[in-house]
């Protein structure tokens, strides 16, 4: 009768298994020509839909955001991408933990045979190693930078075969080891895995590094987290159970979510990798895990909540973004004052006044207004250029202007949007005081003669008249004067009176007639200087202000949409 194998003859039979695999394929994970071809992971509906929002956000947000702020986003997508490549029947496993926790030799106990070394030396572990439970698993410890001297097979057993297939587990280095190059690796790792087993000791499970530094930021990965309490075999009593409850109360604190009760969080357990007690209850647990093959899904799902809770100071804010209507007659009123709106309304209605008043007065006034003109004509049209410090008081108010619209429409926006906002109508007002200078054509009336309404032709027929009564009556007496007509005072007299005093009266009742028209008027060119105005800073701020308000909107909804939320918030 042969010997009973040690444990060193069945891991060295294994390895010559193993060594024979590899031969069939050079990363030594490889599989057989005839196992069924691997299927690639595949995200379901919900996560596909939250990591495509991830993906429009960063595009959207590449110009208004620094690099910096995108790469966690950045770097999550590449990983989720590089993880759907890969086997969806695997799930890769981590052991971290602490110098002297016994991490290896869990890791020993549960692939059945020494692969990890162990000792009084530390740190013991130097690269990770990994062992796989069933073929296929190449990509993924390449994607890992595992190299094939490094990967290994447990030796055949059909319990733990059979509960831990599609298992890939990996023995981290310490994660407080002296050497930087071994945190270093353990963080690189604890990045691209699916799950993390962490094992504490008695001795160092509230370790400040460890909670502060790798639980407490890892919060949101719960579902993906096994806690393990080890070397519980040198606790008396019930002293276990305390530890234990303690562990659970500083997992508290860091925000972990137990899976107690049949509720999704992390797995805490305790057990002795020396003695073997309870590693059974962890090898059924890791066996349902990978069973579920949701561990890689569930890590890329809390990957994108990480993200998400770090862009959040960017994306959302307190109040509903947007420029108010109030904000905008605003704007446009000190547009308009900037132009000088209601001095142009005020010269269009005296001009108006001015036009009627020529043309209803009487005769003699007008030509006494036209020897006016031909006396000083350059004197009676020109009009005066505005000071220089009139132009440079418009100016500060076109920019006081654009100034205060920008800051209420960036008010409570998160600090890149609102910058983004303020550039936008800062470009806009570059322009904003020449274009609004080129409208008006500053300073003076809208060009061209006032219109005329229907009742000036008779206004002008009736001083026509009353012109030619006086010139009747005047023709009249004078030819009773020169003895060619016969002396009657009487007739001429009423005439000439009648043209005299009707003249005047004709013209003010036509300046009475004509406020109102002149009024309505002026109104008419203050509005359509005030619109004139009001489009021109639409055009140069407002329109640019609103441009990026809808692309912040467009982000909000994409975040809301990698919050899972499905509608902007705030």
């Amino acid at each position: 009768m042969e010997p009973f194998p040690t444990g060193t003859d069945r891991y060295a039979a294994g390895q010559d298994r193993y060594a024979a695999g590899a031969d069939r394929h050079p990363t030594g994970t490889g599989r057989s020509a005839s196992a069924p071809p691997l299927m690639p992971l595949a995200y379901d509906g919900h996560l596909r839909s939250r990591l495509d929002a991830l993906r429009e956000l960063v595009g959207l947000s590449r110009a208004r955001l620094d690099g910096g702020t995108l790469a966690e986003a950045g770097r999550v997508l590449d990983e989720a991408s590089a993880r759907r490549r890969l086997s969806g029947q695997h799930t890769v496993v981590a052991i971290a933990g602490a110098t002297g926790s016994g991490k290896s030799q869990l890791f020993n106990t549960l692939a059945g045979v020494t692969i990890s070394e162990t000792g009084v030396r530390r740190p013991t572990t130097s690269a990770p190693i990994a062992c796989s439970w069933s073929d296929g698993a190449a990509g993924l410890l390449d994607r890992l930078d595992i190299p094939g001297r490094l990967r290994r097979r447990p030796v055949p057993h059909s319990d733990t075969d059979a509960s831990l297939r599609g298992l890939v587990l990996i023995d981290l280095p310490d994660h407080d080891s002296a050497a930087v190059q071994h945190r270093a690796q353990v963080d690189r790792v604890l990045g691209l895995v699916d799950a993390v087993v962490w094992v504490v000791d008695p001795e160092k499970y509230a370790d400040a590094v460890l909670h502060e530094r790798y639980l407490r930021p890892m919060a949101g990965h719960a579902e993906v987290t096994f806690i393990v309490l080890n070397q519980v075999d040198r606790l008396p009593g019930d002293a276990a159970e305390q530890v234990l409850d303690d562990l659970r109360r500083l997992l508290d604190e860091d925000g972990i979510a137990l899976g107690e009760y049949d509720e999704p969080g992390a797995t805490v357990l305790a057990l002795s990798a020396l003695t073997g007690e309870g590693v059974g209850e962890l090898r059924e647990a890791l066996g349902r895990f990978v069973a579920e093959r949701q561990a890689p899904a569930r890590r890329i799902a809390a990957d994108v909540d990480a993200a998400a809770a770090r862009l959040r100071p960017v994306y959302v804010t307190g109040r509903r973004a947007g420029l108010s209507e109030e904000a905008r007659d605003e704007f446009a009123d000190r547009l308009a004052d900037a132009v000088g709106a209601t001095a142009a309304g005020e010269a269009a209605e005296r001009a108006w006044l001015r036009n009627a008043n020529r043309a209803c007065g009487t005769p003699w006034l007008r030509l006494w207004r036209w020897s006016r003109d031909r006396r000083g004509p350059v004197a009676a049209r020109s009009v005066p250029r505005a000071p220089a410090d009139e132009e440079a008081t418009a100016r500060q108010r076109v920019e006081q202007a654009v100034h205060t619209v920008a800051e209420r429409a960036s008010a409570g926006l998160p600090a890149p949007w609102a910058q983004a906002l303020r550039e936008a109508a800062l470009r806009g007002a570059e322009e904003l005081p020449r274009a609004l200078d080129e409208l008006t054509g500053r300073p003076g009336p809208p060009p061209g003669r006032p219109p005329r309404p229907g009742w000036w032709p008779v206004a002008v027929l009736a001083q026509a008249s009353m012109t030619l009564l006086q010139v009747v009556g005047g023709l009249w007496l004078l030819g009773q004067i020169l003895g060619v007509l016969a002396p009657n005072l009487g007739v001429p007299v009423l005439l000439m009176l009648a043209g005299i005093v009707g003249g005047p009266l004709i013209e003010w009742s036509c300046r009475m007639a004509a406020r109102g028209p002149a009024r309505r008027y002026g109104q008419e060119a203050e509005r359509r200087l005030r619109e004139a105005a009001a489009g021109c800073g639409r055009a140069r701020v407002l329109d640019p202000l609103a441009a990026e308000l809808l692309r912040y909107r467009e982000v909000r909804e994409q975040y809301a949409r990698v919050t899972g939320v499905g509608a902007a918030m705030g």
